[in-house]
Order: C-alpha cells, then structure tokens, then sequence
C-alpha cells in the first residue's frame, strides 16, 4: 500500500506537521470549547467519593453539610429533674460533647415538689440550664431546640397546678435560656410518649432501627409515678388491638424510623411506679393498722402527693408471702379481662409475640438490684432474671431495720424500711402483673453501649431524635 503522502510545490512530502499547521485555524474552533469545558470541571468543588443520594437528609440537620446539631431536653420526673444534651451530626449519629457522648446532670426533687409555688419549682431548674449553656456553643444556642417533659409527678397534681408550673417553666426558658423554645415544647407526657420514646431510645443505641420488628427489642421502664412497657409487635396483630377506654391512650403507635414501620404497642400505667406503688400496696394490705411489707421495727407513715398512708410494720415484722398476696391485690390482677388477653387492672397486654421476647428493664429495675447486691452497681447493663428479684426480696424481709441497714449500706436511710416492699412487688409486677416467666432472661439496663462510649437509658433521647430530624 502506498504512503498517503501528498507533494507540496517544491516536490518535499506533506507530513502531519504541514496538515496541522495548515488547518490550525478550524482546529482552534473546536477545541477552545473544548478546553472552557476542562477548565471548569477543574474548578469544580470536588464531591466525596462515598455520597450518595441515601445518605443525604432533608430538615434542619442538612442545613451544612457535617454541621453539628444540638439538643436539650429536661426530663422532670416524680423524684428529680434532669437535663440531657446530645449533640447529632447531619446523619443522625451522636457525636461527642467534649469528651464524652451526652450531657447528663440530675437534681431532687422534682417539679412536683414544689406544687404551690411554680415559681420556684421553675427555679429549680436554673442549675441545670446553667450545665446546658455551658455546652452548646453560644453561636447554635438559637438554633439549639430545649423541651421539658413532665412525667408522672405533674400528671399526678392535677391539670390546674400542672399548668401553673409548666408555664413558669415556660416563662424561665424564653426569658433566660437564650435556646430555641416553644410553649408546646414545655409539656407534661402522656405514658405512652414516654414508653415509646424509651423504646426508640434503647433501640436507637442498640443499632435496631431499620430492622424488622422483631429484632426489636422491648422495654419495661420503671420509674417513681407510673410504670411503661413497649415493644413493636406484627401488624396483623396491631390491627386486632381493642380500642381504649375514654380517655386512655390508644394501645398502638405507628412509627417510620430508619425507612421501617413499626407497630409498637406501648402502654403507661399510672399509680403503678415504685413510689407510688408502695402507696397502692400500703393501702391493699393496711386492714390491720400495720402492713406485712414493712421491716421490723419500723414505725412511720409513708406520704405520696398530697395521701398519707400508715407504714408501721407488724409485731413479726414483714412477711414475704403476704407482702406478695398485698401486691397482687394492688395490681388488680384478678381484674375482669374484656380484651383478648390482659396484664393487670383490665389491661390489653399486645398479645406477646417476637418484639416482646428481647426483654429490658430500666430504671428503678437497676436501682434496687444493684443496691440489694445481685448487680454490679458500676456496670452498664447486666442479665438477670425476675427470680433473682425475688430471692432478694426473701432475703430482705427477714430483717429488722437495723440489720437491713448493715446489709445494705447504698439504700439510702428513708428507702431501707421499704426495701422488702419495693423488691416484692418488682417480682410481682413482672410475674403476675406482667406475665414474664420467673426464669425469663432479661436485660437490666442503666447506659447502653454507643460507638465505644454509653448512654443513659432514659426516654430523652428518642425525643431529641424528634425534634432534632423535625
């Protein structure tokens, strides 16, 4: 094959230099386009190889990108107030504040403490929204939301005294906390917000979310005014759930976290926290002038909200099989069942199933375990069962006062004449009132484990997930 070579005039070959030289001008028109292009792609910001479109969030947590987000959130129970601040990145994740994960401080007693003086009872709180400001940098704290729930401490006052304090509260933080604030952000809980927000906390830190329901775990949260349980359950089964009685809160929560539905049967019963269950069990057992749960050598009155309810122990002492009979008494458990299958005092139980089988147990659970000795008070989360509650109460109401006082040196002095009372009806609650089998494993859980750090175990953080993916 010849060479496709032309001759120029003075008979010397046409190489690709002479071509190129020669059309230099056409060739400028094409690749001047050409080269703004590559200029600007150069220019560009460049992008993470990791983005995707899933991993991006609409809301004020994709305001910048990797901006931090904060959130403050007072939890006012019956026996104290407390404020958490947890700090989210633009996932959702927690990042640390400072050097460790959540802010956590308490103080006694709570918002109930103060019923006839909502002014004080706002005070109160000033010491925690001082630990507040001190972490959330002064730049965010406008756009840094603060909620107060009220738990069953204000429930228990009343809607007219509730509202005074709630309002006083409301009047410190936008006059004072210089955070973003709502009127409808100072509130007192139903049960049933709280029990779903402990279950979205528990399961949040867990890694549960975004699985099937029943890799959920449920949740048994004992506090001081009422006691909650949760757990997410099929929807078939949420379908069936009865419709509640005027002025009750329905059984079932529909809830899209993590791109799954869940169905969480949640229910809060009230008069039935440990504090306000010594009252109920006093009152079952009290025919006498004395009750069987008290230790011996005790002589006193026990006094919840605005009752006071005789105390003293029996010449005997307690006895731990008719302490019992008192608590299954309070519990109503033989109480007519309309519904498919009951818990105590009539009450719809969710009918079990995969999301109830994964069982933890928080607040005062732990409390009262660890200071009667069968859990390490240091440790985190531990497994128990509801036997070993009993046990120990047996142990307990051996005693007199004193010995119970050498024995368990971490209750405090008030707690120790009603330490075979609250350690009976723990049993109680979750055996007869609960239906969780005696040899049951469980997990008894005050932090949760997070990215190597922990977490407390409380309902606050499932509402500073709401607010904060609001």
């Amino acid at each position: 094959m010849r060479p496709r070579y032309s001759a120029l005039p003075n008979g010397r070959q046409d190489t690709l230099a002479d071509r190129l030289h020669r059309y230099r001008g056409v060739l400028l028109l094409l690749l001047a386009p050409l080269a703004l292009v590559s200029l600007v792609l150069l220019l560009m910001p460049a992008s993470s190889s990791t983005a995707s479109p899933s991993s991006r969030r609409s809301g004020p947590l994709d305001a910048a990108a990797g901006a931090k987000r904060y959130a403050v959130i007072f939890d006012a129970g019956s026996s104290g107030s407390r404020v958490h601040v947890f700090c989210f990145d633009a996932n959702l994740d927690l990042v640390n504040i400072g050097t460790d994960i959540e802010l956590f401080v308490q103080k006694k007693p709570g918002l109930s403490a103060y019923a006839s003086d909502p002014r004080e009872a706002a005070q109160s709180l000033v010491s925690l929204l001082d630990e507040a400001k001190r972490v959330v940098p002064a730049e965010l704290r406008d756009q840094t939301p603060v909620r107060v729930g009220a738990t069953a401490g204000l429930r228990n006052l009343g809607a007219q005294k509730s509202e005074e304090i709630l309002q006083a509260v409301r009047d410190l933080l936008r006059d004072k906390s210089s955070f973003k604030n709502q009127a409808d952000w100072v509130t007192v809980l139903d049960g049933s917000q709280e029990g779903a927000y402990e279950w979205v906390t528990i399961n949040y830190l867990l890694g549960n979310l975004g699985k099937t329901y029943a890799d959920t775990v449920g949740v048994v949260d004992l506090g001081g005014g009422s006691v909650q349980m949760a757990y997410a359950i099929a929807e078939k089964d949420a379908e069936k759930a009865p419709k509640p009685s005027e002025g009750e809160d329905s059984y079932v929560k529909k809830l899209f976290l993590k791109g799954t539905t869940y169905y969480l049967y949640v229910h809060s019963y009230l008069h039935y926290g440990l504090l306000a269950a010594r009252a109920e069990v006093l009152k079952a057992g009290n025919g006498n002038g004395y009750s069987n749960c008290m230790l011996e050598g005790y002589q006193g009155q026990y006094k919840y909200g605005d009752e006071t309810f005789e105390a003293s122990a029996s010449p005997s002492g307690a006895s731990y099989s008719k302490c019992k009979d008192d608590a299954v008494k309070a519990l109503k458990v033989d109480e007519a069942c309309t519904h498919m299958k009951c818990s105590f005092g009539g009450i719809w139980n969710g009918g079990g199933g995969a999301g109830q089988k994964n069982l933890f147990v928080a607040s005062f659970f732990f409390d009262r375990a660890a200071e009667a000795g069968f859990v390490n008070p240091k440790a985190a989360v531990a497994k128990v069962k509801p036997s070993d509650f009993e046990q120990a109460a047996k142990r307990a109401c051996k005693l007199n006062v004193k010995d119970a006082e050498a024995a368990y040196p971490s209750v405090q002095k008030d707690n120790i004449p009603y330490i075979c009372l609250d350690l009976v009806y723990q049993y109680t609650l979750l055996v007869d009132g609960f239906g969780v089998d005696a040899d049951h494993e469980m997990t008894l859980v005050k932090k949760v484990p997070y990215n190597g750090a922990y977490v407390e175990a409380a309902w606050p953080l499932g509402s500073a997930i709401e607010v904060a993916s609001s």
